[in-house]
């Protein structure tokens, strides 16, 4: 009996899946050690929810979990754990929960330190509509790519004088190429034929303008791929009157952080959105919504975002089958409405009640337990 109502939830239904957020390594079926880097507030609750989802999927995965909390060094500085960096070297595939940065002077964002740290160049971000939670939009299906090392983002920043204060927006010729050989790549091997360049070279006509010089570069290098180019204002007007219009966007740091949100929202917000960063010899999936401290430890957060975020991570490793398993069981859960209330965005992790994939994942293993004792 458990075993079909397994297959029922994970095996036999008509998958829905999304787009491979990247491309497939050749990793083998065999078990393989992920690191795990929980994070803040409800992460460690979604992370768990992920790791018993996976087991009732018979994923091969074995997770190594790291704190990354910053430590002092003998500068006097704080940096990243030597942890991560040697989990990271054995793995280099890693799953990460929403981490907090403190606000003020002396504190990095770990998000961003830990994409300098292993060099993840390109934020893939795949927002499509999901059947059953309703939205203004019901067909949105568009990927946006963000350049995740330079920009605004470089934090380069400092004190001109008393009450003046100057940030560098930093663009690179190396930079601006990779991720844009990045979009048409993507695009061509998941059969998407438009990548539209986002930008505002009117105005940054040094800085953007660089980076739609690369992009077209690459774009004459990819013909069998629509190219377009758009100015981010111009993007944004567009998306909220007709996002269908759109297939692949790459973009500069800065604005691939506030267009990926916005686009998140069509669909229902950060809370049901996946993402992945991408490097040249590694990855980190991870929950971009935030800590939610507010109800960290009473089994309310919704692991959706990180559970979403993992079916990138393991067809990423090649483990396509155990994604799509895991996929069509979180879709249809939200089908069915079952544990999920109707939510606006982000604030759902506020309303909903069970950890729903847990909830049915417990159900299923319960009855396991009774078989067998029985």
């Amino acid at each position: 009996m458990a075993r079909r109502l397994l297959r029922k939830l994970i095996v036999d239904l008509p998958a829905q899946p999304w787009d491979p957020a990247v491309l497939s390594r050749n990793f083998s079926s065999e078990s393989r050690l992920v690191t795990m880097i929980p994070g803040d507030g409800i992460g460690p609750e979604i992370s768990e929810s992920v790791k018993q989802i996976f087991s009732a999927a018979g994923a091969p995965i074995h997770w190594e979990d790291v704190d990354v909390t910053p430590v002092k060094g003998p500068d006097g500085n704080f940096h990243l754990p030597q942890k991560i960096f040697e989990s990271m070297g054995k793995t280099e595939v890693g799953l990460k929960g929403p981490l907090a940065t403190p606000v003020g002077k002396g504190h990095q964002s770990l998000n961003l330190a830990l994409r300098k740290a292993f060099k993840l160049y390109a934020n893939v971000r795949p927002c499509k509509s999901i059947e059953g939670y309703q939205t203004p939009y019901t067909d949105v299906n568009l990927v946006t790519i963000r350049e995740n090392t330079e920009g605004e983002y470089s934090g380069i920043e400092h004190e001109v004088v008393d009450g003046v204060v100057q940030s560098i927006k930093l663009i690179t010729e190396d930079a601006s190429r990779r991720v844009a050989e990045y979009a048409f790549k993507y695009a061509r091997d998941n059969n998407r034929d438009t990548v539209t360049a986002v930008h505002k070279a009117n105005i940054m006509r040094m800085s953007d303008g660089l980076f739609l010089k690369c992009c077209r570069q690459v774009a004459e290098e990819n013909k069998d791929i629509r190219f377009r180019e758009m100015y981010l204002d111009t993007v944004c007007l567009n998306m909220v009157q007709d996002p269908t219009q759109f297939d692949v966007l790459v973009m500069p740091n800065l604005y691939g952080d506030i267009l990926s949100d916005l686009c998140a929202g069509l669909i229902g917000g950060l809370g049901v959105t996946p993402s992945g960063n991408i490097g040249e010899s590694g990855a980190i999936f991870e929950s971009v919504h935030g800590t939610a401290p507010d109800i960290a430890g009473q089994n309310k957060a919704n692991p959706t975002a990180l559970l979403l975020s993992s079916v990138m991570m393991l067809r990423y490793m090649g483990l396509t089958s155990y994604g799509d398993r895991i996929e069509t069981a979180a879709f249809d859960v939200i089908r069915e409405g079952k544990f999920l209330q109707q939510c606006d965005g982000f604030e759902n992790i506020k309303i909903v009640k069970k950890v729903y994939l847990l909830e049915k994942t417990k159900h299923i293993l319960n009855i396991e337990k009774k078989e067998k004792k029985g």
